[in-house]
């Protein structure tokens, strides 16, 4: 087929995105469910064991492990739109916070009369003499609505947002300070006092979670194999998008869209499909996060939070799902280390690792484990 051909070929049919993959090699099937398994007996060590057995491991790591999962599901989330489709954003930390508080909503009002003001509506709302609930906050006693608005809310606010935005052809740059403007917005709103949010202190103090008790070491244990659960299955949903025609059509998308126009495709439904998505996933995060943490406040939505995320993809491997998920367990381990012993050099320990990832390793952790294997497949060649 000469080129003039193969550009004038149907969309459907087009050579460029007819390839097929395989989802995964066996090999990185069985590393897989190997990491899961280890994953997923960690906190039978919590419950098994007794405190000063020496298999035994904390409430805290257990907490903290969880912790770490559900930033790396939010860092899967943001290599979808950034890795795939070349849209870098700077406002997840507004998803991941809104899926946050529609939770962390549900578990103000599942305390009941045990707050400190011992009434029916949270204490903060007590303390700034609020007499009712405001309407976005009706029905949020029943944990299905709660879970609902987790995924409706940031969809919602993605779609319409992305909508405007990709119709209006902002990419690069514009899009990036865009959404670091609506997140920093959206931090104040929800600062004040009088929106309903809790302002400063947000919502804290969890009790119960479907009638359990959330400080029970069995309920975070049940939360963090929910959340590995959900982080594998967001893991394969990625490996499933990526690896499909919508896939390649979003690769085309990030490496040159005009010429993906010029084949006969509109991009927006795509850019939209995969943005939308990708703001779920990350309010899912967020809605994992609060009961395992403990408390959600709007210093979630701050910019330095979004900036992190996009760290953590750049250190895993920008593209590669697994890498953002290697890369939010690596820079949050270290951030845990490094906070308890020199906590007011964070800041810059984060940024230096962002510029010498940029320097030198502009493929991050997963592309410098490629090189080194393909390098030792060259020596015994």
């Amino acid at each position: 087929m000469n080129q003039a051909a193969t550009l004038a070929a149907p969309p459907s049919l087009h050579p460029a995105l007819m390839t097929r993959r395989s989802l995964f090699s066996p090999q990185a099937w069985l590393g897989l469910l190997v990491a899961v398994a280890f994953l997923a007996v960690l906190p039978m060590a919590n419950l098994v064991f007794a405190p000063d057995h020496p298999l035994h491991i904390s409430s805290y790591a257990v907490a903290l492990l969880g912790k770490f999962m559900c930033y790396a599901l939010a860092a899967l989330a943001l290599d979808l739109v950034w890795g795939y489709a070349g849209i870098l954003s700077l406002g997840h930390g507004l998803f991941f916070a809104l899926g946050g508080y529609a939770h962390g909503m549900y578990l103000m009002r599942s305390i009941g009369r045990d707050g400190v003001y011992q009434s029916d509506l949270p204490d903060f709302m007590v303390f700034l003499n609020w007499k009712t609930y405001p309407w976005y906050w009706w029905g949020t006693e029943h944990f299905a609505y709660a879970w609902f608005l987790v995924l409706f809310v940031p969809g919602l606010l993605a779609f319409l947002f992305g909508y405007f935005a990709f119709r209006s052809r902002i990419k690069g740059v514009y899009f990036s300070i865009i959404t670091q403007a609506l997140t920093y917005a959206a931090m104040l709103l929800f600062f004040r006092n009088d929106t309903g949010f809790g302002g400063n202190n947000g919502f804290t103090d969890f009790k119960r979670i479907l009638g359990f008790d959330i400080t029970a070491a069995s309920t975070r244990a049940g939360l963090y194999w929910i959340t590995l659960a959900v982080l594998f299955g967001a893991l394969i949903l990625a490996r499933v998008i990526t690896q499909s025609k919508l896939g390649r059509v979003l690769t085309a998308v990030r490496d040159s869209e005009s010429r993906l126009r010029f084949i006969g495709y509109d991009p927006l439904g795509f850019k939209l499909f995969v943005w939308t998505l990708s703001a779920v996933l990350c309010g899912i995060a967020g809605a994992l996060y609060v009961p395992q943490v403990g408390i959600i406040n709007p210093g979630e939505m701050s910019t330095e939070n979004s900036i992190e995320m996009v760290i953590w993809v750049a250190t895993g491997g920008r593209g590669t799902l697994i890498g953002p998920i290697i890369g939010a367990g690596a820079v949050n381990g270290l951030k845990t280390w490094f906070t308890s012993v020199l906590p007011e050099y964070w800041l810059y320990c984060l940024g230096l690792i962002f510029v010498l990832v940029t320097l030198f390793l502009p493929q991050g952790i997963v592309g410098l484990v490629r090189r080194i294997m393909r390098h030792r497949e060259e020596r015994r060649v």
